[in-house]
């Protein structure tokens, strides 16, 4: 199991380069960053630029506002400057206006074949064409082609946001991500049985395919960052409950009332009152909860048999008690 950063961008893209630095010398394998406030990319094309070993990607880029050419080009220009070192994380958008679309699961189908017809006429000069319902690309004009590169095969990862999605991914593409909020039970009896039928389905193997969870590690070296770190899960939680797509993590838990409070929160804008509704019993169910020498311990036995990845969500304020980990590893 290999053990990743999980990067909130900063907007400050040259510390963020500063954080994937260190968890490259630190033995990390990937560096993953979230779309939320700032762009999952910038921080990435610095990092690129100033490391050499360690994986760098999206861990969800929203696709559905951006046009498959705006994005393929993007990871395209990654994948040359890290010399083959990006993966390409892709989600549907993060708000309920995702909801009223029709079937979102084939138009990410059609956005991932448009990107693959895309790298292809951008890696072989072929003619550009691929007509679906939802996009449609006919034309590679010589001064949009940015040439072959030496790492063409760019992997895409999907964001785990519903069985359906979790079965494309496992279909089609080569790895998923599991959000924060998730359970180990989850995993087991939802995420990875419609990864099953999706590799089923293309002839593939489980050993083809990565399955990568974002861990909320609660932890600090003194009570302060403790309290911190506690308040941080607490509030990413209660975030998290109000998106559409974490309903099929809430109907077994039996959140509906906690959501629709959340929700009635943020409707509000009463954002410094959501933390408090997050009971730390939840936390535990959600979070790992450790001191930072038992932490690789905890997340051993969370994930073993399960995911191939997993990614500690990672702040400059943690780097100290990141560190420490390491040091108990060795």
């Amino acid at each position: 199991m290999k053990l990743d950063l999980a990067l909130i961008p900063s907007g400050d893209f040259v510390r963020d380069a500063r954080l994937i630095q260190r968890a490259e010398k630190l033995g990390m394998d990937a560096a993953w960053t979230a779309e939320n406030a700032h762009n999952p990319f910038f921080s990435l094309t610095l990092a690129a630029a100033n490391t050499s070993s360690i994986n760098l990607g999206t861990q969800v880029a929203y696709a559905f506002p951006r046009s498959p050419m705006v994005t393929a080009q993007i990871a395209w220009d990654l994948a040359r400057q890290s010399g083959g070192r990006f993966i390409l994380g892709l989600g549907t958008e993060p708000n309920a206006q995702s909801e009223s679309r029709a079937d979102p699961v084939a138009r990410m189908r059609e956005y991932i074949e448009s990107l693959r017809a895309i790298w292809d006429s951008f890696q072989t000069d072929a003619r550009l064409r691929y007509r679906g319902e939802h996009y449609q690309f006919r034309l590679m004009a010589p001064f949009f082609n940015p040439g072959p590169i030496p790492h063409p095969d760019i992997p895409i990862f999907l964001a785990a946001e519903n069985a359906a999605l979790c079965e494309l991914a496992g279909e089609f593409c080569q790895g998923v991500h599991a959000g924060p909020l998730h359970t180990a039970d989850q995993l087991r009896q939802s995420v990875l049985p419609s990864l099953s039928a999706g590799l089923k389905a293309a002839q593939r193997g489980r050993g083809d395919f990565v399955l990568s969870a974002s861990a909320l590690a609660v932890m600090g070296l003194t009570d302060e960052a403790r309290s911190r770190s506690m308040r941080q899960a607490k509030m990413r939680i209660a975030l998290e409950v109000c998106r559409p797509s974490s309903q099929s993590l809430i109907e077994p838990l039996g959140w509906f009332d906690l959501a629709e409070e959340l929700i009635g929160r943020a409707r509000l804008r009463r954002w410094d009152e959501m933390p408090a509704l997050i009971s730390d019993n939840i936390v535990q169910e959600i979070a790992v909860v450790a001191e930072p020498e038992d932490l690789l311990r905890q997340l051993t036995s969370r994930y073993g048999g399960l995911a191939d990845r997993v990614s500690l969500v990672m702040s400059e304020a943690d780097s100290a008690a990141i560190e420490s980990i390491f040091q108990a590893r060795a």
